[in-house]
């Protein structure tokens, strides 16, 4: 197995990365988690996972061992490949996904595009107990939001031209830190405040 990749950064997306080490240009596939972390980095090293299947074999890279982590034991569920917990990894973070499962939040996962509701259910029953072993009982999961609020103040705020990963960091703090944050308004002012 691959353990990590150390290098320059030859080419940048949102979905995966070139890395030149010893002359060899290696393609990484990432989460918008992983470029939000090195968007700004000329070098870099990620954590990887190597994926072989019949017709082909692809490289996943990481910012950290928790995601890492979490992305092995997605592509252990039944149905879901590494391009679908690419998917999970981009659409929540770690402690997100972390929280939807030990609180059986199906409907977290229901909004990642390619898991519908039988998945998520399924996401949930194999790994509650695996997430729970390695988190420890002292884990306080993040409190539900209203997705929707959520979800209505990323639209906004990339309707003012601001760009989807930062707003996504930003309303991701500002929900983590503050739960009682109950409308759009006023996620969006927070937001605002972090962003300008």
């Amino acid at each position: 197995m691959i353990h990590h990749i150390k290098g320059q950064i030859a080419f940048k997306s949102p979905t995966y990365v070139v890395i030149e080490a010893g002359g060899i240009g290696y393609q990484v596939f990432i989460s918008l988690n992983t470029y939000a972390r090195i968007e700004s980095l000329e070098q870099v090293k990620l954590l990887t996972y190597f994926h072989v299947k019949e017709d082909g074999q692809s490289l996943f890279g990481f910012a950290d061992e928790q995601e890492r982590t979490l992305f092995i034991l997605l592509i252990s569920v039944s149905g879901i490949g590494p391009a679908t917990a690419q998917l999970v990894l981009s659409s929540m973070s770690v402690d997100e996904i972390r929280s939807a499962i030990l609180a059986e939040d199906d409907r977290q996962f229901n909004r990642v595009k390619g898991i519908g509701p039988k998945t998520a259910k399924r996401i949930i029953l194999e790994l509650k107990d695996k997430v729970q072993k390695e988190v420890g009982e002292d884990w306080a999961p993040i409190p539900a939001v209203d997705n929707t609020i959520r979800q209505e103040a990323l639209s906004a705020l990339i309707a003012l031209g601001f760009n989807r990963i930062p707003v996504q960091k930003a309303l991701n703090k500002i929900l983590k830190e503050n739960p009682e944050v109950d409308t759009v308004e006023r996620l969006i002012k927070m937001a605002l405040q972090q962003l300008s």
